[in-house]
């Protein structure tokens, strides 16, 4: 006789199909059309549990019908492994094959910087020890020892933990700044390539060749990209022709570049060897 805890005891799935008689004839069946159509109708029997797996990591920066859909990926996966000859209910191996699968979608194409296994469990720790802490607190931001004696974990662990709470999503470059009422936006704080190290590379480039060139030569260099004296200028000073001045300087110049690029030339060679060593 029935008891009547018995009569109104209810099944951890309220929606669990009886499916224990498909699942000893899925695996005997042999590849084919009747045992692909038998796998998709176990497949859609089960489909409201895993959706409701889903729903347990809604609010989480994923799309529900996203979440969805991996749940359902993983109920897939639960159905092509299932043995029925174990002896387990078919609930108790798919509630964690789709549990795990959503953990790994989040896990692996969820996070904005790639993060280590071992740093999201602490990151997972973390942000579960620091809620309880702030419930029993009095909502007061818990310090790393407090996290730290709370979980048993070193400081040093908590303390990855809490640099992994804010890897999981980055700030768009394009986000205005807190306080801004300009637009002033990230990438408005971020430096440049400056030009002038360009500069200090050339001008030390062409400093063993200024050495070398005859004093005259280098007086007109100066006066002209040093004191910028114009041509004739140089000239009249020097009481030879705007003509003579414009030669000369075209001739220092091709002759420090072409000195430049015969000495940078070696020293290039050298650096790959050195890579390739």
């Amino acid at each position: 006789m029935r008891t009547h805890a018995q009569a109104t005891a209810k099944h951890p799935h309220d929606d669990a199909p009886d499916t224990a008689a498909a699942f000893a004839r899925l695996a005997a069946l042999p590849a084919g059309p009747e045992r692909h159509a038998l796998r998709q109708d176990l497949v859609r029997a089960w489909l409201p549990m895993a959706e409701r797996l889903a729903g347990r990591f809604r609010n989480r920066g994923e799309a529900l019908d996203d979440l969805r859909q991996v749940a359902a990926l993983g109920l897939v996966k639960a159905v092509d492994r299932y043995d029925p000859e174990r002896g387990a209910a078919f609930e108790s191996f798919a509630v964690p094959t789709v549990t795990g699968e959503l953990k790994r979608h989040f896990r692996d194409h969820m996070w904005t910087l790639h993060v280590p296994r071992r740093v999201q469990d602490l990151r997972g720790r973390v942000r579960a020890a620091r809620q309880e802490l702030m419930q029993t607190a009095g909502a007061r931001n818990p310090s790393v020892a407090d996290i730290a004696a709370h979980t048993g974990m070193t400081e040093d662990e908590v303390k990855a933990g809490l640099e992994a709470l804010d890897s999981f999503s980055a700030l768009s470059l394009d986000a205005e700044l807190p306080g801004a009422e300009d637009g002033y936006s990230l990438s408005d704080s971020l430096g440049a390539p400056d030009p002038a190290l360009d500069v200090v590379v050339d001008r030390e480039a062409v400093k063993p060749g200024l050495r070398r060139l005859p004093p005259r030569e280098r007086q007109i260099l100066y006066m002209r990209f040093f004191r910028d004296m114009t041509q004739s200028r140089i000239a009249e000073d020097l009481g030879i022709s705007q003509m003579h001045v414009s030669r000369l300087i075209s001739r220092c110049c091709t002759r420090l570049r072409d000195q430049a690029l015969r000495e940078q030339a070696p020293a290039d060679r050298q650096q790959v060897e050195r890579d390739a060593a």
